[in-house]
């Protein structure tokens, strides 16, 4: 095959609201796996996705994805997609804060970014993804509660800890917590949070917060610390 029917075969371009559903049927085939970028799609229809999804095309199909913000997340991704995606984040400079996705995208896409970007401040290549699909196995803790506008000042310090211990920065260092605490607050207003707060000796004391993470139509995503 010459050079100029291979460059016809496969392209790379940006998605935009004309290739929401194509996007959508991608991230189906693993929803699990592929749940963050789908609502992140879902998102883009009604406002602004606050990022770029990158499309790897054999021939007239959409066959990978990136999804390159905050996080750069790639989605069924070939190897030659891989390379692809590498190359074009390589060239964007990174804009990220994490690669996060299926270790056998993730690690490739990191090894041809790392001599660029420089060393991460960890590689997590056994980080589970669990998944429930039926009722609990334990009762429901009774102490746990849907978070309340009052508990933010309790809640928002704990986050800003977990975040920090967790990803290795803290989230406020940038802007001293607006941003930060303004997605803690739009979680609580919304009803996406949950806490158990526990009376201290100093007064009120945030035991956990589990909340609802990115989620698609036929798939919540749940998040927990403490």
């Amino acid at each position: 095959m010459g050079k100029d029917a291979e460059v016809l075969r496969t392209s790379v371009r940006l998605l935009g609201r004309n290739d929401l559903e194509e996007a959508l049927e991608l991230c189906s085939r693993d929803l699990v796996a592929n749940l963050f970028v789908a609502s992140r799609l879902h998102a883009a229809r009604q406002r602004g996705a606050g990022g770029e999804f990158w499309g790897w095309y054999e021939g007239a199909a959409l066959r990978s994805m990136c999804w390159a913000g905050a996080n750069l997340v790639p989605v069924e991704c070939t190897p030659e997609a891989v390379e692809v995606f590498a190359d074009r984040a390589r060239r964007q400079g990174r804009q990220c804060s994490s690669i996060v996705g299926p270790a056998e995208a993730v690690l490739p896409l990191w090894d041809l970014l790392e001599p660029f970007w420089g060393p991460a401040r960890d590689v997590r290549a056994g980080q589970p993804l669990m998944v429930i699909d039926g009722p609990p196995l334990v009762p429901p803790d009774p102490l746990v509660r849907a978070t309340a506008i009052e508990d933010i000042p309790v809640v928002a310090p704990a986050c800003v800890a977990m975040f920090t211990e967790e990803v290795g920065y803290s989230p406020v260092a940038a802007d001293g917590g607006t941003l930060y605490n303004a997605q803690v607050a739009g979680l609580v207003t919304s009803g996406r949070s949950l806490s158990r707060i526990e009376d201290g000796p100093r007064g009120p004391r945030w035991s956990s917060r589990p909340s609802s993470g990115p989620s698609s139509p036929r798939a919540p995503r749940c998040r927990a610390s403490g």
